[in-house]
Parts: structure tokens; sequence; C-alpha cells
């Protein structure tokens, strides 16, 4: 597969009209799927893993992009290695010098200022190395704990977007517009497409939505198609990994367990995983024979 900057994928998916999935393989073995998925489709893809996947299946930066880099050239197509929510500024150079193509870092739960100082310090490291920087204005929840149907003081502010950006240099936002995270077992998400439309307006970066996991495709096609370019990367994690569990027939598991487990049965699940994959691309993010 062919390596190129997430910001000239992204890019390309804004004036498209398309988004493109930026799928959490989570353990080592599920990232030659998702690479699969992108190549029977004909689809760019983004393959990622967090800070917190790095601790619950005990999976190193370097482990993960080792073994990306050593799969991506059996397929064709169009990849990027990303690292999803990292707090840890250590965490994100440590992926850095392993290879990640563009790396994410959330300082959302700090007030602007500080977010906004985090993020420049993170950009300037990243830059000076050829990588691209995700960051995140506004808090994005958990699925489990939203209560209400209102949660706008959470939300993204349009005029804090073109501030943040100018400020930091960011490469593509994460921004907060009624999306959590998980597959929204409390209440159905009400996206806020009036506030996207504003931050469209204020900035002209990528934007990212996250919390794609469960929701309907109609609600993010509306997000990816709003006048002047919404959402171009969407994260896809959850969905994923109940199709893998649920085919293995089991709880979550380490790396390592995962690949001592039997190779059919391994086989069937990544399977599982592609079909999902392609599903997404096709009918979600709609970005099939965009190569």
């Amino acid at each position: 597969m062919q390596l190129v900057p997430i910001t000239e994928m992204l890019q390309r998916a804004q004036e498209g009209g398309y988004g493109v999935g930026s799928f959490s393989a989570r353990n080592t073995y599920l990232i030659d799927y998702i690479l699969k998925a992108g190549q029977a489709r004909r689809s760019p893809v983004i393959v990622q893993i967090s800070a917190n996947e790095f601790g619950w299946f005990d999976v190193t930066a370097k482990e993960f992009a080792d073994r990306f880099y050593e799969v991506h050239r059996h397929y064709e197509g169009q990849a990027v290695l990303h690292l999803d929510h990292t707090k840890d500024i250590a965490i994100i150079k440590e992926a850095i010098d392993a290879g990640f193509m563009s790396v994410m870092i959330d300082a959302s739960q700090k007030c602007f200022e500080e977010n906004a100082a985090i993020t420049k310090e993170v950009v300037e490291y990243a830059h000076a190395r050829g990588v691209a920087v995700e960051a995140e204005l506004g808090r994005i929840g958990a699925t489990d704990k939203i209560e209400t149907d209102n949660d706008e003081s959470l939300y993204t502010d349009p005029r804090e977007a073109r501030e943040f950006v100018e400020r930091t240099g960011v490469d593509t936002l994460a921004v907060s517009i009624g999306t959590a995270h998980g597959v929204y077992p409390v209440k159905d998400p009400k996206i806020d497409l009036e506030r996207l439309a504003r931050i469209r307006e204020q900035i002209g970066i990528p934007l990212v939505l996250h919390g794609g996991s469960g929701l309907p495709r109609e609600t993010v096609w509306d997000a990816i198609t709003v006048a002047g370019g919404g959402v171009s990367k969407i994260n896809i994690a959850t969905d994923l990994e109940q199709a893998f569990l649920g085919s293995l027939k089991c709880e979550r598991k380490t790396n390592k367990e995962i690949w001592q487990m039997d190779l059919a049965a391994l086989a069937k699940a990544g399977d599982a995983v592609q079909a999902v994959v392609e599903q997404k691309i096709t009918d979600f993010v709609r970005s099939a024979d965009r190569l």
C-alpha cells in the first residue's frame, strides 16, 4: 500500500464529499484485515490504536508499527498509521519514533489555554519529524455516561476553534457535536449539524468525528456532506471489536494471547472484522472506489 500524508488523504476526501474510516485494530493481528478491506473496496484507510489500547491489549507502539510496516506492502491502496487519543506526550514521542505518521494529543479536558499550549508543544515536536497532529476541542464523552439529551456545554465553540487552530498549527481537529465513544446504549445521538457548519466556516483543516460506532449511516453522511465540507475522518472502534470477539466467543484478550489462539478461529474472526470494515467503507463513509 502507498503511504500518504493524512492531511493529503483527508483533504482529498473533504473536496470529494466523502469520508475516510479510521479503524482501531486494537491488536496487531487485525491490521491485515483492515488493509485487506481497503484493498477490496479500493478505498483509503487509516489504521489506528490509542494509548489506552496499548495498556488494554499489552502491545507497544513499536510492536504495532512494526506489524503495520511489515504487512502494508502486501496490499494495494492507500493507508495511514495513526495514534488515537493520547494524553501523555512521552507516549506520543514513542509512537513518532516507532513510525506513526499521525498522532492525536487529547488535552480536551484542560481549559482552552492549557489545551492550546500542550497541543502547540506536540505540533512543534511532531512537525519537526514530518508527523501530522490531531487535537480535540470540546469534550467527546462516552455513551455510558451520557444521561441527557442536551450536552451542549461540552460542544466545540466555532469561534474558539478558529483561534485554537491559528495558535497551535494543528493539522486536523476532532470536534464535539453530539457523538460519544461506544455504541449509544443510553441515548440516540442528536448531531448538531448547524454547529458543524459554523465550525467549518471558521477553519479549513480536516475535521474528525469520534464515536462513529453505532451511529446511523444517514447521520454520518449528513455530517460528511455539510456545506463547505463536513467531517472527513470518522473513527470506528467498538463495532470492529464486537465483531472480532463475537466470532471468537471470548472476552477481551491481550495481543500476545490473541496470537496464541487457534489460527482457523482467528482467521474467521478476522474475516468478520474485514466484512464490517468493508460495510463501513461502502455504506458509512462512502469511500469505496476513491483511489
